[in-house]
Order: structure tokens, then C-alpha cells, then sequence
């Protein structure tokens, strides 16, 4: 496929959003009836709740448009890094948080983007344990956006706050770097700090509950690649400390340092 039209993104995200919440079902079954934890290559740990649900979402995927190539977490760690033509590609990560589920914490994500022409334009977030889904559908143009999240069966729409002199953070439970955070958050006036788990973070700046996510340690791009469409669709940013936009399909999929955040100065 060679274009692609808001129409269309809008349509995906409707048939992809019961994928996600069977995907989020698989987990929570898996967590229900006990599991092993498996190492990978680079010693982090794997479940079969993430194998099932990753089998889930690119069954789907392949079904939608089998054009489109998927760069997905577990098929990556199993096959090797998958090569393809373009920019344009589906990115997938059926459980981001693998840690918190194994604790048997709440804070764990299936996570669905489409990257077209190298940019986040369709984002699927669905919570398990929490029940919530968040969505994010932007036209490639930039004139229409649906930015929204799913409580018990009611869709909601979303948006970035705007930021007053007060802020509030959000951050990782695990993958902090306190020497990097701390001059990082010298320079606001940090009313309220929001520690929690996957790519929650990340909607929580869509949905307007927190202002800024500074993330200095390591990500892949299927970690906030549905997070990052949520967030552009709700009217906020991701983007390196340079200011630029976060690319994406750079080597091995691996981020750099990034903040996610809503529009400055513009709240009393």
C-alpha cells in the first residue's frame, strides 16, 4: 500500500482494538494458571503470556495487510532483526512490562503502532489488568486526529494539558537514571512525581495527567512506538532533547534519550 488516509487508520484502530483486549486476555489467563520464566538472549526475562499474545496481534496484522512488514518484540529475540524496504511498518510489543507482570502488578501494556513514512500514526495502549485502552489514530497529513481512551466499554476523548509553572513528572519504576533525572528536574517546579510501569507514561501525558516523561535509559522503538501515536493524536510531543521528533527503524530499533510532553506555557 502506498498511501494511506485517516478513514483508514480510523477503521484499523476499530478492528485492532478487541485484538489488543483478546491479547490482554491471553496474559491475564497465562498469569492466572501459573508460567515460567524464560531468559533470553540479552537475559531478560519472557513468558509464554508474551509469545501468546505477540501470535495474537500479528495473526491480526497479517490478516489487515500482509504489505505492511511487522518489527515485533518476541519475533525478533527468537528469529533475529527482520529487514525490510521503506519506512512504513507495523511495530509490536504484546507485553511491555514483562517485569511488573511477573510480580503480578498492574502496570503492563499490549502495545500496537503503525510507523508510516517513518512516523507514529496509529497507536493501540490496552491495560489488562486495568481494563483501559487508549487509542490514537493522526492523519499522515496532520489534519485529523481521534485521541481517546476505553473505560469499561465507553470511549473517552483525550488531550495534552497545558503546562502551568507547576508540573508534573512521570517516570519509570525500574529504569531510572537518577544521575541524568535529577539535574533534569532542577530546572521545574515539580509539584507531583508519578512513578509507574510500561507505557502508561506515556499515556498518561496523552490523556493530560502528567506534563513531562524524560526517559534517559534505553528503549526499543516497540516500547513507545503505540504510546508515542497516542500522545501526537492527543496533541503532544516525543522527541529527542534536541528537539527533533523521534525517528524511528534506526539500527536494532534502539532509542536514544527522549521527552515526552504537552505545549509549554500556556496555563496559569
Amino acid at each position: 500500500m502506498s498511501k494511506i488516509d485517516f478513514a483508514t487508520l480510523s477503521a484499523w484502530a476499530d478492528k485492532l482494538l478487541p485484538v489488543t483486549e483478546e491479547a490482554g486476555r491471553a496474559t491475564l489467563d497465562v498469569r492466572k494458571r501459573g508460567f515460567e520464566i524464560m531468559a533470553k538472549n540479552d537475559d531478560s526475562p519472557v513468558t509464554e503470556a508474551d509469545q501468546i499474545a505477540e501470535g495474537i496481534i500479528t495473526k491480526a496484522l497479517e490478516q489487515l495487510d500482509a504489505s505492511i512488514p511487522i518489527v515485533a518484540e518476541e519475533r525478533i529475540a527468537a528469529d533475529g532483526m527482520v529487514n525490510f524496504e521503506g519506512n512504513s511498518f507495523w511495530l509490536v510489543d504484546a507485553l511491555d512490562g514483562t517485569k511488573e507482570f511477573i510480580k503480578g502488578g498492574d502496570d503492563y501494556t499490549v502495545n500496537i503502532a503503525l510507523v508510516w513514512n517513518g512516523v507514529p500514526t496509529l497507536g493501540l495502549v490496552h491495560a489488562p489488568a486495568r481494563g483501559d485502552t487508549y487509542v490514537g489514530v493522526v492523519d499522515p497529513h496532520g489534519t485529523q486526529r481521534r485521541a481517546e481512551v476505553w473505560r469499561k466499554g465507553k470511549a473517552t476523548k483525550i488531550a495534552v494539558r497545558p503546562r502551568g509553572p507547576k508540573v508534573v513528572i512521570t517516570g519509570s519504576k525500574s529504569h531510572e537514571v537518577p544521575e541524568l533525572m535529577n539535574p533534569f528536574l532542577a530546572n521545574y517546579d515539580v509539584a507531583e512525581k508519578i512513578v509507574i510501569g510500561s507505557s502508561l507514561k506515556l499515556c498518561l501525558i496523552a490523556e493530560g495527567v502528567a506534563d513531562l516523561y524524560p526517559r534517559f535509559g534505553p528503549t526499543c522503538e516497540w516500547d513507545i512506538g503505540a504510546g508515542h501515536a497516542v500522545v501526537r493524536a492527543a496533541g503532544g510531543r516525543v522527541h529527542t532533547f534536541d528537539g527533533v521528533e523521534m525517528p524511528y527503524k534506526k539500527p536494532n530499533f534502539l532509542n536514544g534519550r527522549f521527552l515526552a510532553e504537552g505545549p509549554a506555557g500556556t496555563a496559569a
